[in-house]
């Protein structure tokens, strides 16, 4: 199996954890949404964006409610489904950001929360710059847990260690290279945040991600019990504060 069989069998996997993603993965702070239009120069309120790889709508919801004209572009059925229930109003099609559905320059934004590495980005980047409008910004952004914590980097390093596929994110570095043979003017910006929630809430997130989600129940049972118990020795009233840093690159095309 190559790379890119593999990571598209990993991205498949989301379809059967819809439920737990939209109830347990993190949201954006409104902070990003100004570094958003900071960085591009121009602001979402009725701007076309296409937020690629929309999952079930966690930030399509948040670009709605800045007043973009926004349109959610999801290839994988459950969370389709899932994003249709929970997004009243919003428009999806289904498609992959290596192969956009869209017409040439008929786009203000193209966004990718939290999905700009399931992508090929020689495919991805070329496809983002033919929709854009001139002027128009290819946007990428992760949340990704404060690996300085140490209960966080704890965790990683257990996972790390149980599962060949586990994988941090650290893709704002990684993106940078694929942007540079394009005539873009690039920014970025690190943003820091934090959300307080339960045991219960961080273990279905766990849950949420691929490289467990991949796995048989039985599989993956055990080791959500460790991190369970290491949780709760670290928080034994049952609430978490989850530190984040949140990486945003902006690529804006010419005009």
């Amino acid at each position: 199996m190559t790379d890119r069989q593999k990571l598209r069998e990993l991205a498949e996997s989301f379809g059967g954890v819809a439920a737990e993603y939209d109830r347990a993965r993190p949201s954006y702070p409104d902070e990003l949404f100004d570094e958003l239009e900071r960085l591009s120069g121009r602001s979402l309120k009725g701007a076309r964006v296409l937020d690629v790889g929309a999952g079930t709508g966690i930030s399509t919801r948040l670009l709605a409610g800045r007043g973009a004209d926004v349109v959610a572009v999801e290839p994988n059925d459950g969370m389709a489904a899932r994003f249709l229930a929970g997004s009243p109003g919003l428009p999806l099609v289904r498609g992959t950001g290596d192969e956009l559905p869209f017409h040439d320059r008929s786009a203000d934004f193209v966004t990718y929360a939290q999905a700009f590495h399931w992508t090929d980005p020689a495919r991805s980047v070329p496809e983002a710059i033919r929709v854009l409008r001139p002027g128009g910004a290819l946007a990428t952004w992760w949340n990704v847990k404060d690996t300085s914590v140490g209960w966080i980097r704890a965790m990683g390093e257990r996972l790390a260690a149980a599962l060949q596929s586990y994988h941090g994110y650290g893709a704002v570095n990684e993106i940078a290279g694929h942007l540079a043979p394009h005539d873009l003017r690039t920014g970025s910006a690190r943003l820091r945040w934090e959300r307080r929630v339960t045991v219960d809430h961080v273990i279905t997130d766990l849950t949420s991600r691929s490289y467990l989600a991949a796995l048989t129940p039985e599989r993956r049972a055990p080791l959500l019990a460790v991190e369970r118990e290491a949780l709760l020795g670290e928080f034994p009233d049952g609430w978490v504060v989850e530190p984040y840093v949140l990486d945003l690159t902006v690529a804006v095309t010419p005009g």
